[in-house]
């Protein structure tokens, strides 16, 4: 399932600032995105459910239902949430530097005990607002981590069309795959191999745009 491209940047206007609750409304959304987290790293998607997040953060669970609803809801704004932070990508000060950098975050999270990065990528295959809250995240840290290329670029290490996207996916694929899909241990080697080899090949222009099929 796909979802329709967004128009460029200068042709939409900017999306408005989130507003994050203070006061008590925001004590009690520390607490049970916490009590989320908890739950969901020792029980993962299957164990989660609302009286066990209220229980732990120590909130009356007709609260927990009335503001989350159900578990997806929880899982939703656990993933929204963390994309409410001021993270920017890597700066080395080269590309393969930058990638591999990136590449060692991701497999640090990835391989954290308790395993909460990897039970928030399942559970959205499970929950649909999980899913679309994720999707959310995914364009964020996108967005964010295109400055790796952009910074590139400037330095003469990418031709200027160099596609982001597929540099990065190229890049980080290789850890995903790795860890989550074949789930093998991780290779301390891996996040600089695979930072190198998306290197090499954007460098040599295999992330550009296509040429015009009449010119090919």
């Amino acid at each position: 399932m796909t979802s329709p491209a967004p128009p460029p940047a200068g042709d939409r206007p900017p999306p408005p600032p989130r507003r994050r609750p203070g006061g008590r409304t925001a004590r009690i959304r520390t607490q049970v995105l916490d009590a989320v987290l908890a739950e969901l790293g020792e029980t993962g998607y299957d164990g989660l459910t609302m009286e066990a997040v209220a229980a732990r953060a120590g909130v009356h669970r007709a609260t927990v239902y009335r503001r989350w609803g159900d578990v997806g809801g929880l899982l939703a704004d656990v993933l929204d949430a963390a994309g409410d932070d001021d993270w920017q990508p890597p700066d080395t000060g080269s590309l393969r530097g930058d990638l591999a950098a990136l590449n060692q975050e991701i497999q640090d999270a990835l391989t954290a005990q308790p395993p909460i990065v990897a039970a928030l990528i399942a559970a959205s295959f499970r929950s649909e607002k999980a899913d679309h809250a994720q999707r959310r995240l995914w364009e964020d840290r996108y967005a964010r981590c295109e400055a790796i290329a952009a910074r590139a670029v400037r330095r003469g290490e990418l031709p200027p069309d160099t596609d982001a996207r597929r540099l990065l996916i190229a890049a980080t694929a290789p850890l995903y795959h790795q860890l989550v899909l074949l789930r093998t241990p991780p290779d301390p080697r891996l996040p600089d191999q695979a930072a190198t080899t998306a290197a090499l090949a954007a460098s040599a222009g295999a992330f550009t745009e296509s040429p015009p099929a009449g010119d090919i």
